[in-house]
């Protein structure tokens, strides 16, 4: 997550929100006692209010490799709720959720990230439990996301990962698909939904690891830039813009690049979450201070009019 004070995209019309809150619902690190930014309210506090009476491991969330966000947005009065991804596996996002008290019979739309098994796999169960809470749902794709992926090991062997559920299949689970490579507005001008995200810098080369095919019996071929990855933006009233980017996260070998190349936005607030990284972390944190925090699941961040009232 990134909060610039810098205009809006190019020919977007965003909505200014009164206030948007974030759930931490999938992400790689649990951390109670991370040092967190004002608006912010950690796991702790979030499981009580979602209806523990005592902390115990049963009523904490499970981290694992993925990520899944929840976004209530709220202008005059009206709120919409969206998901960002859903994360690795359906029992521990519908635990999670449900040790939170978030209501995914609320859910309106679902705006996928990219074609990853760690931010795609939870998506039916997801929407069988919204669909069977009587909600409808909507599920933002493109068609680039439904390629096979693999992995290139420093052995030099190809394994595969696991398939990311078809728009067929999340279809016939009751939802709907939207599956285009446009950009788009979500709920009523709430949230920006990218098209493909242009590579403009030198030395964004991407992941040389990363592998996929379009049909089972085709050779691997090189896919290092995701291009199939896509970002996720609100606009907060007398804030700017809030941004949402997943595995656009910063390769080792290009930290010090991007920490340079991020220096002339103004970021007021940089969260950083899921494969990000300790160094990338740290490389930030000593280059920004204290505008730098890490995510952690079971969190909720609040942007509001006064960033120090969180709820």
């Amino acid at each position: 997550m990134a909060h610039s004070t810098g205009p809006d995209p190019p020919a977007i019309s965003l909505i200014p929100l009164d206030s948007l809150a974030v759930d931490v619902l999938t992400d790689d690190v649990s951390d109670n006692y991370v040092s967190k930014t004002l608006f912010a309210v950690s796991e702790f506090a979030n499981v009580i209010r979602g209806g523990a009476t005592v902390i115990s491991g049963e009523v904490l969330l499970c981290a694992n490799l993925g990520f899944g966000l929840r976004l209530v947005s709220e202008v005059g009065g009206v709120r919409h709720t969206l998901l960002f991804d859903t994360g690795p596996e359906g029992a521990i996002f519908i635990r999670n959720c449900a040790n939170l008290g978030v209501p995914l019979g609320e859910v309106e739309a679902i705006a996928v990230s990219h074609g990853h098994w760690d931010h795609m796999a939870a998506l039916p169960a997801a929407i069988d439990e919204i669909v069977g809470r009587g909600g409808r749902v909507t599920v933002h794709v493109n068609p680039g996301m439904f390629d096979e992926r693999a992995i290139r090991l420093q052995s030099g062997r190809i394994v595969p990962v696991a398939k990311v559920p078809m728009p067929e299949e999340l279809e016939s689970h009751g939802a709907t698909v939207v599956n285009s490579s446009e950009a788009r507005l979500l709920l009523e001008g709430n949230f920006y939904y990218s098209g493909e995200i242009p590579r403009v810098t030198a030395f964004e080369k991407g992941r040389d690891d990363h592998l996929c095919r379009r049909r089972p019996e085709a050779p691997w071929q090189p896919d290092p830039l995701l291009m199939d990855e896509r970002m996720l933006v609100a606009r907060v009233r007398g804030l700017g813009l809030i941004i949402f980017t997943t595995c656009c996260g910063v390769m080792e070998k290009i930290i010090p690049d991007t920490v340079a190349a991020l220096r002339p936005f103004n970021i007021r607030h940089i969260i950083t979450g899921h494969c990000t990284g300790w160094r990338a972390l740290h490389a930030l944190a000593n280059e920004f201070g204290e505008v730098v925090s890490q995510s952690a699941v079971g969190t909720t961040y609040t942007f509001a009019a006064s960033e120090a009232q969180a709820r």
